[in-house]
């Protein structure tokens, strides 16, 4: 299907039919990329998406461990008193 860029304000735009924005399932938010020849319309991802199920596989491995140990702080250096 061809569309043409036109101007919108100061900006420019390609108007998209409802049919084809209805068969990609998209709606409201999306992300664009630009590649070389192309940008390209995707669904908008929720942030974070993923990573409770990433740090879940992570758990299971025993790889959910911390890489050093914690630095001292400011506060641990001048504030906490050690009994």
């Amino acid at each position: 299907m061809k569309s043409r860029i036109v101007s919108i304000g100061n900006s420019q735009g390609v108007r998209i039919p409802k049919p084809l924005l209805e068969q990609a399932g998209l709606a409201g938010d999306v992300e664009l990329h630009a590649e070389t020849g192309r940008i390209v319309i995707a669904a908008s991802r929720a942030a974070r998406a993923g990573w409770a199920v990433a740090a879940q596989r992570l758990h299971e491995a025993g790889e959910d461990v911390l890489v050093g140990s914690p630095l001292p702080t400011r506060f641990d250096e001048t504030e906490w008193e050690w009994r």
